[in-house]
């Protein structure tokens, strides 16, 4: 018989991995709410918050959660 381990050693992710993956759902959230705000979709000309900076939060956002499911414990 193995000696009883803690229970943090069966979970697949650690609490920093939670924080992590819930910076990037922040991240979504406050790029979709942006672009759900600006309606100046008409003229591409002038600086529009939905085409520039909107998409970057996003892909920000994805990236930081695809980190923080894949970024390993540290000792």
């Amino acid at each position: 018989m193995s000696a009883p381990s803690s229970p943090d050693s069966h979970l697949p992710l650690t609490r920093r991995n939670y924080l992590i993956v819930g910076a990037g759902i922040v991240l979504l959230l406050i790029g979709f709410a942006l672009m759900a705000m600006d309606r100046k979709f008409v003229d591409a000309t002038k600086f529009s918050m939905a085409l520039y900076v909107c998409p970057v939060l996003i892909l920000l956002g994805y990236g930081v959660i695809g980190y923080g499911i894949l970024a390993r414990r540290t000792a």
